[in-house]
């Protein structure tokens, strides 16, 4: 038996649309548990690119089975969108199950999603406005909408006009909006649900019966540890938990179930939105990495922030989900960066702390503390062997491993499946 988590060790971003593309060729099933399309994994095999939102990536394997779990919250229209994009591709989705407790995203979640966000002002969190947390917010409070509900037809009615008319008074009261006409969605979703409702099955049981029949199971992330309701840069986090506890929560199954956890991080940081990073390069380093490394989001296309590896998060995210080994994506794009540096804590006033702070006003204080390194001008993204790397690539990679106490087991050298370097 062997059942992996794959989670992103940073701000989201660390490349897991590619580990889990590969993992998932050697693995019968793949899970999606947490999140919803505001996340995105880009797959690139053979120069074909794969942008996946809301389906698993194991559904480029049409022998995997892949299940959206309990814990991911569903926007019907762009799960649809995203199957007839794969058939149009000419791949199956015949091995798609969703779990029937898996929430539902519905119109007025995005429309509050936006008009709250916009009107933080200056505060605004930096959500990708596609209702993920006002549906999260939904659920928290007991009054949202499953899987289940969205393909019984008269339950489904029922609860839509019942929660349209609650928050129309929000939208139009509170936010000054257009209301939303209950008779325009029920009939709208209903042709969603008619799609849908064969790919909806326990997923608990499925997931429950593989682990025990020995199955090769794959749990794969979205967003990032420190994007993490609980455990991230909070408020600048997602709505819901990707780290290895999360995974278990939200596809249902328990932490003995679990063998391995990877953790994948980027041989730079980078992160999308608001909120402190110690160590940001506003610089033209930082805007060198983010052109060479294409570092603009899959879901959103927004310009990711670009700095230096800091092993403070990665020790971090070792601790909090249990990181058994790591994987250390895009090392070729630090070629010909010149000189590198690695973040090995912070200093605030006279005082230096190792440990990742809780509270957003400490880190903002955090000024980051560096080891230097050469850096190297090869061209890695043919190289197959870590004994094939430069000195200084192999230095780098080598103290990443020793600043954070887990080995690192691959070294992503270019986008495709097969630029990579296994240890």
């Amino acid at each position: 038996m062997s059942a992996t988590v794959l989670i992103g060790a940073q701000w989201g971003d660390e490349g897991k649309g590619k580990v889990t593309d590969i993992l998932a060729q050697n693995s019968q099933v793949v899970v999606r548990s947490q999140g919803g399309n505001n996340a995105g994994h880009t797959i690139d095999i053979n120069g074909v690119v794969y942008k996946l939102h809301l389906l698993p990536s194991g559904i480029l394997n049409p022998k995997t089975l892949c299940i959206i779990g309990n814990g991911v919250v569903i926007d019907p229209k762009a799960l649809i969108d995203e199957i007839n994009q794969m058939v149009d591709m000419g791949l199956s989705v015949d091995n798609l199950k969703i779990d029937p407790r898996a929430h539902v995203i519905m119109p007025y979640h995005i429309k509050l999603d936006e008009m709250s966000e916009n009107i933080r002002g200056t505060s605004k969190i930096g959500t990708t406005k596609r209702g993920i947390g006002p549906c999260y917010a939904d659920k928290a409070q007991r009054s949202g909408i499953r899987m289940h509900e969205l393909i019984c037809a008269k339950t489904f009615e029922q609860k839509v006009r019942q929660n349209i008319e609650l928050n129309n008074k929000l939208i139009q009261l509170v936010y000054g909006g257009e209301p939303i006409d209950a008779n325009t969605v029920i009939k709208e979703y209903g042709e969603y649900a008619k799609i849908l409702a064969p790919y909806v099955e326990d997923t608990t049981a499925l997931l429950y019966n593989s682990i025990k029949s020995k199955k090769e199971v794959l749990f794969e992330g979205a967003q990032g540890t420190l994007l993490d309701i609980d455990l991230g840069t909070y408020p600048f986090v997602t709505s819901s938990h990707p780290t290895s506890g999360g995974a278990c929560v939200g596809a249902g199954i328990g932490p003995t179930l679990i063998d391995n956890c990877i953790g994948i991080a980027k041989a730079y940081t980078t992160r999308v939105g608001k909120g402190p990073f110690p160590t940001e390069l506003l610089d033209e380093t930082g805007e060198l990495i983010r052109q060479k490394g294409n570092e603009f989001g899959t879901t959103t296309g927004r310009p990711r922030r670009c700095g230096w590896f800091d092993t403070v998060i990665l020790k971090y995210s070792v601790r909090t989900s249990g990181l058994t080994k790591m994987v250390v994506n895009k090392l070729d794009t630090l070629s010909g960066i010149g000189n590198l540096k690695i973040c090995t804590g912070y200093k605030i006033n006279d005082d230096i702390i190792t440990e990742f702070p809780a509270d957003l006003p400490t880190l903002e204080l955090c000024s980051p503390i560096y080891e230097e390194f050469d850096g190297w001008d090869d061209d890695i993204s043919n190289v197959k062997s870590f004994a094939g790397l430069p000195e200084a690539a192999k230095r780098y990679i080598n103290r990443i491993e020793q600043l954070c106490s887990v080995p690192v087991w691959m070294i992503g050298v270019g986008p495709d499946r097969n630029q990579n370097i296994i240890r």
